[in-house]
């Protein structure tokens, strides 16, 4: 049965995570309402006790670190109440290229219509903002970087944003070409100064640099890792397995998955409801354990109560390292 560590090779926990020193970027990803934040809370906080410093980011809009901790994020770093080197930020990447846009004086119509061509292309706003994410993110200086990503299906769309963005400097770099004099034109009849096509193209150009740099790190699984959290049902376990290959297929490296609300009813329990299910998450849990034969598997109990506040996510942490024994 699943229930035996022993017959596993691989040691069901996090310690290996912990134990990789040449770790920056660890992703925690998987499908919505599974446990991704306070796996990712917990990891963090384990980390911090050995590593100098670690960044906790979320990048799923719903924001939910700050519930998690008690504590209000923004995007920029946060020291976390009672932690003397864990910081937390929050980070809607969509957000970020408006911003950018915003910030931008220089621009003026020139950026609108710039814009307007730029986000002509599917996918190019995202990779702006994520660039402006990562450009932060590279200028700071900590040992490891824990991401708390959005629910799966947008957690890897940044792996093709190089490619994107390369799309968008093709169609900028056509437009300028034959419209440049015309624009210089235009330029000075608006009093735009020195706005011009080449603004747009050197900044598409950098931050174009900046995913690719990005990205070359998060195949290097010296640096990176993608730890998967689920829950013992189909759907999950399903979900699972795609996001592995796709992340097999851009060559991020993953090795670790959490299987989280595991139900161990007592044995004089009573509960044919807890018995049942019991039955079905043992089942699918056997799946995952002939599936990821080589994978660290982390087995987590469903509690009957939220993991909220600093101390109640530390004392959660634990189970992340030393394997879970169900007190039957």
């Amino acid at each position: 049965m699943a229930d035996h560590d022993d017959d596993y090779e691989f040691e069901p926990s996090l310690r290996n995570v912990l134990e990789q020193e040449s770790l920056k970027w660890i992703f925690v990803g998987g499908k919505g309402g599974v446990g991704k934040t306070t796996n990712s809370c917990s990891l963090a906080v384990q980390l911090s006790k050995c590593r100098e410093s670690v960044l906790l980011i979320s990048t799923d809009p719903a924001h939910n670190l700050s519930d998690a901790f008690g504590q209000k994020f923004g995007r920029d770093p946060t020291l976390i109440q009672g932690f003397p080197n864990l910081y937390a930020m929050e980070i809607d990447p969509n957000a970020s290229i408006q911003e950018m846009m915003d910030q931008n004086e220089d621009g003026g119509a020139m950026n609108g219509m710039m814009q307007d061509l730029a986000f002509a292309i599917p996918g190019v706003d995202e990779a702006m903002g994520f660039a402006e994410v990562m450009k932060l993110v590279k200028s700071m200086d900590y040992s490891v970087i824990v991401f708390d990503t959005a629910p799966t299906g947008h957690t890897l769309r940044f792996l093709s944003f190089p490619a994107v963005l390369e799309k968008a400097l093709a169609k900028i770099s056509q437009f300028s070409g034959k419209f440049a004099p015309m624009i210089a034109q235009m330029s000075g009849l608006m009093g735009m100064g020195n706005a011009s096509a080449d603004d747009m193209f050197g900044k598409l150009e950098g931050m174009r640099e900046i995913i690719t740099e990005v990205n070359k790190q998060f195949q290097d699984p010296d640096k990176t890792t993608f730890i998967c959290v689920c829950i013992s049902e189909f759907l999950s376990l399903y979900e699972t397995e795609r996001m592995i290959q796709e992340l097999t297929s851009y060559k991020i490296d993953t090795h670790n998955i959490i299987v989280n609300q595991l139900l161990y009813p007592k044995t004089d329990s009573t509960c044919e409801h807890c018995t049942v299910r019991h039955k079905m998450q043992q089942k699918y849990l056997e799946q995952i354990h002939e599936l990821y034969a080589d994978f660290h598997v982390v087995k987590l109990p469903l509690l009957t109560k939220e993991v909220r506040g600093a101390k109640e996510i530390e004392e959660f942490s634990k189970k992340l390292v030393v394997p879970y024994v169900a007190d039957l």
